[in-house]
């Protein structure tokens, strides 16, 4: 099995930074694209960014220049620098990643539990 655990999360102003972290544990041979993504009320949970196991990245259009991901591929975690947020950054935020598990070295989607951000005055 393989387990993603999310932190970072909480209550920010307007113009302030978070950072989330997600760690993955496990039957883990190696960890092909990580991604975080986000659900706020009555919306679909839908891509806030996504990183490559080489390190190239894409980012949803209202976060460019905003947020930051990374990784660091020998603890298997996936960050998520948020600056500059705004109210409408308020979501459960979700880590996403495609895992080659051992012995069969399958790949398979894993997803972490989800971690509140809260934007507001």
């Amino acid at each position: 099995q393989v387990q993603l655990v999310e932190s970072g999360g909480g209550l920010v102003q307007p113009g302030g930074s978070l950072r989330l972290s997600c760690a993955a544990s496990g039957n883990i041979f190696s960890i092909e694209a990580m991604g975080w993504y986000r659900q706020a009320p009555g919306k679909e949970r839908g891509l806030v960014a996504r990183i490559s196991s080489g390190g190239s990245t894409d980012y949803e259009d209202s976060v460019k220049g905003r947020f930051t991901i990374s990784r660091d591929n020998a603890k298997n975690t996936v960050y998520l620098q948020m600056n500059s947020l705004k109210p409408e950054d308020t979501a459960v935020y979700y880590c996403n990643g495609n895992v080659v598990v051992t012995p069969t070295h399958r790949v398979y989607s894993f997803w972490g539990q989800g971690t509140q951000v809260t934007v507001s005055s």
